[in-house]
Formats: C-alpha cells, sequence, structure tokens
C-alpha cells in the first residue's frame, strides 16, 4: 500500500472519533475539527474514485462522472449546512470555494511550479474559456441581487411584480446548468480536439479494477454525509467557542474542506509542470460551484422546505467574486506563469479572508 494511501486510511479513524466526541457532548470545535479533517479525506477518496469510474468510461462519459461525484462532498456539505444552519452560510460556502480554487488553489500550485520552473505554461485557449465562463458566474450572480435591490428601492414594484425572488433564482438556476451541460458538450464532444491537451495531460490507465471503484465511490460518499451531518452540528457551536463570524467558518474553513481534494490535486501537478492541468482543476471547481453546486442546492432547497435564493445580499461576496474573476482573467491572458503571480494570488486571497474576518458576527 502506498504511504499517502495509508495515510489517508489513518485519517479517517478521526471520523468514528468525531462520532464519539459528538454522542459524548464533547466540545463542538473538537468534533468540528476532526469530522472536518474526515470529510476532506473522503473527498479525496471520492475525487480518486471517480477518475478510476472515468477511465474505464472513456472521455465524455468520464467527464459527466466527473462533473457528477467529482463534487459530490461539497454539495453533501452545503445541504447539511443549508438544513440546520440557513442559507446565508451556504452562500458563503459557495463564494469560499469560487475564491478558494481561483485564488488560494492556483496560487499555490503556481508558487510550487515557479520554485522549480522559472516559467510555466498552458494553453490560453482552454484557460481563456474557463476565465470567460468566470465572467458569466459574475453576471449571473450580480442579477439577482440588482433585482434585490431594484424591488427594495421602490416598494411599489413589490405588489406589480410577476416573479418572486425565488422564482428568479429558480430559473436561474437552470439556465446555468443548462450553459454548464453546453460547455461539457462544446469541450468534451464537439471541440474536443481543441482542448484535448489537458484531458490526454490528465489521462491515465486505471490502476483499480471497476467494482472497487465503484464500491469506494458510494461507500466514501454515505460515509461523507455521515461527517458532513456532524461537521454541520457543530458549525454554530463552533463559531460561538471562538468567536468568529458564521459567514467566515463558510467562506474558509467549510470551503477549503469541500475543495481540498481539487487544492492537493492541483499543487501536486503545478510541481509536474502540468499548468494545463492546473487550470482545468482549479478554474473549473470554481465555474461548478457556481454553474452546478449552486444552482443544484437551490433546486434540491425546495425539496426540503427550505427555499434558498440566489441573492448575495452582502456586497462583499460580490466583490470577492467580481474581483477574483477579474484577477483570473488577467493572469491567465499570456500563456504562462511565475511563482509571484502565484504569491500574489494567495495575498489576494488572505486579504479577502481577512475581510471576512472582521465583517463581524452573523
Amino acid at each position: 500500500m502506498k504511504s499517502r494511501d495509508l495515510l489517508r486510511l489513518l485519517l479517517l479513524a478521526l471520523l468514528p472519533l468525531a462520532a464519539v466526541l459528538h454522542y459524548l457532548h464533547f466540545a463542538p470545535v473538537w468534533v468540528f475539527v476532526t469530522g472536518s479533517i474526515a470529510v476532506a479525506v473522503l473527498a479525496d477518496w471520492i475525487r480518486q474514485a471517480t477518475e478510476q469510474v472515468a477511465a474505464y468510461a472513456g472521455p465524455a462519459i468520464g467527464g459527466l462522472l466527473t462533473v457528477s461525484f467529482g463534487t459530490i462532498a461539497e454539495v453533501l456539505l452545503a445541504l447539511f449546512v443549508l438544513s440546520k444552519t440557513g442559507a446565508e452560510v451556504v452562500r458563503a460556502q459557495i463564494t469560499g470555494s469560487i475564491i478558494g480554487t481561483s485564488l488560494f488553489g492556483l496560487g499555490l500550485a503556481m508558487l510550487a511550479g515557479g520554485l522549480r520552473f522559472e516559467r510555466q505554461r498552458f494553453k490560453r485557449e482552454r484557460a481563456g474559456l474557463l476565465a470567460s465562463m468566470l465572467m458569466l458566474v459574475v453576471i449571473a450572480l450580480l442579477l439577482p441581487a440588482i433585482f434585490d435591490l431594484a424591488a427594495g428601492a421602490r416598494p411599489e414594484l413589490q405588489r406589480t411584480l410577476p416573479i418572486s425572488e425565488e422564482q428568479l433564482s429558480l430559473a436561474v438556476s437552470v439556465v446555468l446548468l443548462l450553459l454548464y451541460a453546453a460547455n461539457l458538450v462544446y469541450t468534451l464532444i464537439t471541440h474536443r480536439d481543441v482542448f484535448s491537451g489537458a484531458e490526454e495531460d490528465g489521462a491515465h490507465q486505471a490502476s483499480w479494477s471497476l467494482s472497487r471503484s465503484l464500491t469506494v465511490l458510494i461507500v466514501a460518499t454515505l460515509v461523507t454525509a455521515f461527517g458532513a451531518d456532524l461537521v454541520s452540528d457543530a458549525l454554530q457551536a463552533t463559531a460561538q467557542t471562538l468567536r468568529l463570524p458564521l459567514l467566515f467558518l463558510g467562506v474558509v474553513p467549510l470551503a477549503l474542506i469541500g475543495t481540498s481534494s481539487d487544492l492537493i490535486a492541483a499543487v501536486v501537478f503545478g510541481r509536474q509542470n502540468r499548468m494545463d492541468l492546473v487550470m482545468s482543476i482549479c478554474l473549473g471547481s470554481a465555474i461548478q460551484a457556481a454553474l452546478v453546486i449552486a444552482p443544484v442546492l437551490v433546486l434540491a432547497s425546495w425539496t426540503l422546505g427550505n427555499p434558498m435564493t440566489l441573492v448575495f445580499s452582502d456586497p462583499l461576496y460580490l466583490f470577492a467574486i467580481a474581483g477574483t474573476a477579474f484577477i483570473v482573467n488577467s493572469i491567465t491572458g499570456d500563456g504562462e506563469t511565475t511563482w509571484f503571480e502565484g504569491l500574489l494570488l494567495i495575498g489576494v486571497y488572505v486579504l479577502l479572508a481577512l475581510a471576512f474576518l472582521f465583517i463581524g458576527p452573523s
């Protein structure tokens, strides 16, 4: 057994420990910490199992599987947080996922790779498409907020509007999902030759049997749901104990837990000078958070009886997402990166994290 797999198995022991601490009514902070680490490890198991299944399915079906199951840990965590803490923390988690992978993850990969290579290059076509989709994310998330602002500024409109915030969020969610589906068709089928560089870079032969891959995927998903339940239970008490804003825990720890496997993979590939794959992982993960995870949560929230909207009422959310899209567009324009650009991205992420830390309790 590889040392990495052995370490991941040992870290999984933290999940039963978190359960024991929870049922024996220990301090929620310890439940949150141990459960979070276990969920992050499970997310990496899910990612690896998904890649193994995708290797059997081929590029097109494999890409669809990666989208469907690669973010399942993040979705499960957000669903439990939504049901127990509320939509505002989930919106904070979505914001954190976007800025975390685009700034922190990409920055770490650039820094790690830049310390080994003077300059690292990538295909501008793929990175340009991802950067353009990030701009679409900004527009899509701005629309419900502007709608809410306009309705609030003109109270007489609220009585005559043919659509509510919840209905607008549903409509936007459907459009976003359709656009992401079209992106999959574009990159994996109709224009696969243009974007094949990143796919071939990440292609590998399956080292697990199909039955083992499916078993790990199913079991890890079920266990992740249990871990996400523990973490979400301890979230609010942890914020009170540590005297931290609840939104800060959503933007930083929760978001990093859900995207931890992507962050680790990006750093590894950055050290290997595989920047096309790094761009696909980091920017693709951010886009999935906005175009897949957020719409899925909106649709699922209706079945939970706790409708969630896409109205990011705090302007700091929108500033963080818009600023991230602007920076990514600037970084990806020349088709190459250096370690200093990576450090700049990490610095911007730290500044945004500090802003959410000092925004005050929520």
